[in-house]
């Protein structure tokens, strides 16, 4: 039985009735571009066929009511002055209430059943996929016009604002605005987008640790304080506005730490732009050095790797057919991407499955990933 049938049947079990509408959400890989979103710089992700559903109807009354297949949890609340009072799956739902509001939209009340399989704390997006269908139920219930730019923005207000963390514009922007078959080369800055084809000869692999993130809030807000350092040593409003000449002339004046995140933002954008380059001319090798040029950044310079991805990246690097991999997401565990020939692709699963699982012990799941459409009415 497919997710949509699922939250579909489910529905007409709690509510007695076929729901009116059902909406979609997608996950995300970023092929590269990490932690330059909020630099103000370029990241090129894609929107992939791992999904948030909800099937749902409108309300005569104010209320919220909807349930959760992943959590085995039903919520329900008021569309009002609304307060946050933890960090469970409902309150993303809540927070969406209070930025469409925020935003002088009004609400119509709904009752949905929501499922989805994109992993949890994987650095997929799970959270931006529950946001954008969310923001679509509500946009579906109470006419609101479908604008991916300026929903996307208000899901990362929830996600700043209600759930206390500082993240870029990214996730909500391909998960709103993804499209079939393309990446999105993103200005984080003005938000414009540039679809760029994948290239025929290659898959996207996305290959899942089995290690999470944890507590990394902290280490996430570090990062970016010490970015913010660096752009007001420079003189300049984010590190997207500093080149790599300008940088070289003056690094040796930063302190050490601040020097190599720096470094790793500036060189980061570099590779992103060139990455949408090599896709654009079909050049796979090039695209792939790149990619592994990015992973070693993210783990000397930016320091967010962990053993289990740097690990799985080597492996995949070792495998017939892969271009090149790197880690994906915010870091600390999670997720990586690699780039493979579609006629290897099995059994370059096969090959990192069997060898990530002897050398660590932790149970990787792997899987070919389709670009997929952004946020959508099914």
């Amino acid at each position: 039985m497919t997710l949509r049938e699922q939250v579909e049947q489910d529905f007409h079990r709690r509510f007695g009735a076929a729901p009116t509408a059902v909406v979609r959400a997608p996950g995300r890989v970023n092929l590269i571009g990490e932690h330059t979103d909020y630099n103000d710089g370029f990241v090129l992700p894609i929107a992939i066929d791992r999904e948030v559903w909800i099937a749902l109807r409108p309300r005569e009354d104010r209320r919220v009511v909807v349930h959760s297949l992943d959590y085995s949890a039903s919520l329900s609340f008021e569309i009002g002055p609304l307060s946050r009072v933890g960090t469970e799956w409902g309150e993303y739902l809540k927070g969406v209430a209070w930025a469409l509001r925020e935003a002088g939209h009004t609400l119509t009340g709904w009752e949905g059943v929501m499922g989805g399989n994109v992993p949890r704390g994987a650095g997929l997006s799970s959270s931006a996929a529950v946001e954008l269908a969310t923001q679509r139920a509500f946009a579906t219930v109470s006419g609101l016009p479908w604008q991916p730019a300026a929903m996307a923005l208000l899901g990362q207000r929830v996600e700043n604002q209600w759930m206390g963390l500082h993240t870029g514009i990214m996730d909500q922007m391909i998960v709103a605005g993804g499209r079939e078959g393309h990446a999105l080369l993103i200005d984080c800055r003005d938000l414009s987008l540039q679809p760029v084809p994948l290239p025929t000869g290659a898959v996207v692999v996305v290959l899942d640790t089995g290690t999470r993130r944890g507590l990394v809030d902290s280490a996430y807000n570090e990062r970016r304080s010490q970015c913010e350092a660096a752009a007001r040593f420079f003189g300049v409003k984010a590190l997207r506005d500093v080149d790599a000449e300008t940088f070289s002339k003056r690094e040796q004046e930063l302190d050490p730490l601040v020097r190599r995140r720096a470094r790793h933002v500036i060189t980061e954008n570099d590779r992103t732009v060139q990455a949408a380059e090599a896709m654009r001319a079909g050049d796979l090798t090039r695209l792939g050095r790149l990619m592994d040029a990015s992973h070693d950044s993210l783990r000397d310079d930016f320091e967010v790797t962990n053993e289990a991805l740097n690990t799985i990246v080597l492996l995949a690097r070792a495998e017939p057919g892969c271009f090149g991999a790197r880690m994906t997401g915010a870091g600390f565990g999670g997720c990586a991407v690699a780039l493979v020939a579609p006629g290897q692709a099995e059994a370059f699963v096969q090959g990192v499955h069997a060898k990530y699982t002897q050398a660590t012990g932790n149970t990787p799941q792997c899987y070919v990933c389709r670009a997929a459409e952004g946020t959508s009415v099914a």
